[in-house]
């Protein structure tokens, strides 16, 4: 009588195979071998190495262009495409959204460039520049509180990714412009903002500065601005970045020509919408 052979055993698979065997057992999908993985992985590795040696070449390449408004000529095109875009977009009659007072809160006070700890606001006057720096008016405090008065609840909006719903009180630049239309040109295109010192400025596009939620702020949270939130006055609106929403002012000019802007100058897109 023939004993039969016992069955052959099948080879002993390596952790890695049976690894390899799990993860496409749980992803029902065809089992690759050990050598297959290893060619993946390596395949895998070179990819990846010649997208990491592209992006940096590329970047010293983007480095190498000729510098516009200091930083290289591609990098301030795809500034200048940005603008394009959402001025494009731009509809005065659309507003951003508002809410309800009872979730707003007041903002960490962030920058201080150009505020004057010093800044007396019984003192403070506001200084109004036609296009040519000719001086149109000199305003104290109350002069703006006379305009009409308007309360929003509008998010506050970082360029360092953060944001914050505030309640403001202010008067619309609207209102504010109003009082020189028979000393201006017609159709101005800009407007220029800077700190009583000058130490910070930014300019404005007048289609931004005359939307309805566009304000010239003395409070909020329902109390006088801070020192470090921009007491006596500053600029405020949801159409643009934090960066764009002067402290303290102590200027406003009407403009001819596109004003500087102090981000824009460090590399910034100047018209910085969202």
């Amino acid at each position: 009588m023939t004993t039969p052979e016992p069955p052959s055993r099948p080879p002993r698979e390596t952790d890695q195979e049976r690894a390899v065997r799990l993860q496409a057992e749980m992803l029902d999908a065809p089992m690759i071998s050990e050598a297959a993985f290893r060619t993946k992985s390596r395949r895998a590795f070179v990819v990846g190495g010649a997208a990491a040696l592209a992006g940096f070449l590329g970047w010293r390449w983007i480095g190498t262009q000729h510098e516009v408004e200091n930083i290289p000529f591609l990098l301030r095109e795809g500034h200048r495409l940005n603008e394009q875009l959402w001025r494009g977009l731009y509809n005065p009659d659309r507003l951003a959204p508002t809410f309800a007072v009872s979730r707003s809160r007041m903002p960490i006070a962030n920058g201080s460039l150009g505020l004057r700890s010093d800044l007396d606001p019984d003192a403070w006057m506001l200084r109004v520049e036609g296009p040519d720096g000719a001086l149109l008016d000199t305003l104290d405090l109350a002069a703006v509180q006379a305009l009409p008065r308007v309360e929003m609840t509008t998010e506050l909006k970082c360029i360092e990714g953060w944001s914050e719903i505030v309640h403001w009180t202010g008067a619309r630049f609207s209102d504010f412009a109003a009082r020189y239309v028979n000393q201006l040109p017609e159709g101005l295109p800009y407007v220029s903002l800077a700190t009583p010192d000058g130490d910070y400025y930014v300019g404005m596009d007048m289609a931004s500065m005359m939307h309805a939620q566009t304000l010239l702020c003395y409070a909020m949270q329902g109390a006088p601005l801070t020192m470090f939130h921009g007491a006596p006055l500053r600029l405020v609106t949801p159409l643009k970045y934090g960066v764009k929403l002067l402290k303290q002012i102590g200027i406003i000019r009407f403009s001819a020509e596109r004003p500087a802007d102090y981000w824009t100058e460090r590399g910034y897109d100047w018209y910085i919408g969202h």
